[in-house]
């Protein structure tokens, strides 16, 4: 399986931006978004996440969190906070392809290459975007290459899933589906960390 990559991220970040723009102008205040957030603070949250991603993978940050937060602005809209996903995500995408593969940043799941926060931000694109759609009653579909790339990447702990559709295998290792025969992810983790050779 080849690795994964900056234009997987923008695969997801196309899969989001084609799956919710239709609700764009709903109130995402007023439905479920990820755990106790409501969807406006989920797409928040994407957005903030793809940016610190960003940010270690620029600074090199050997320990910790660059200390900044990215928020949305009070009155943004539900096109605002889609949009700032999505601009979140272009900014991950452009990072990774800059950076040299052997550079590395703080992540406390493990240190982490580009191609980790190319993984981690396909994962938080892709299922805290599934959280969004599911409260505004609508699905994602997307690329099941990238999703397979994105189990293999984060998720080795979790075994063989090849005999399962790749994207349920996502929701799946994040604890967003049940699979018949498989144990509930419940307290997931994934791996930052690049793969030991």
């Amino acid at each position: 399986m080849t690795a994964i990559s900056a234009d997987d991220l923008d695969a997801a970040v196309t899969c989001l931006a084609e799956g919710l723009r239709p609700a764009a102008a709903n109130d995402w205040t007023t439905v479920a978004g990820t755990g106790e957030l409501d969807a406006w603070h989920t797409a928040e949250h994407i957005g903030d996440c793809l940016l610190s991603y960003a940010a270690q993978l620029v600074s090199r940050r050997p320990s910790g969190f660059v200390p900044f937060l990215a928020a949305l602005e009070k009155d943004a809209s539900s096109a605002d906070a889609l949009e700032f996903a999505l601009a979140g995500g272009a900014i991950l995408a452009a990072v990774v392809r800059a950076a040299p593969p052997e550079s590395r940043a703080f992540h406390p799941t493990g240190t982490a290459d580009p191609a980790g926060f190319a993984a981690m931000g396909c994962a938080e694109v892709l299922v805290h975007g599934e959280d969004v759609a599911r409260g505004l009653g609508l699905a994602l579909d997307p690329p099941r290459e990238v999703c397979a790339r994105t189990v293999s990447r984060l998720f080795p702990h979790v075994g063989d899933v090849s005999d399962l559709d790749p994207w349920t295998a996502l929701l799946w290792a994040m604890d967003r589906a049940e699979v018949p025969g498989r144990p509930k992810q419940t307290g997931w983790r994934w791996h930052g960390a690049p793969p030991k050779p």
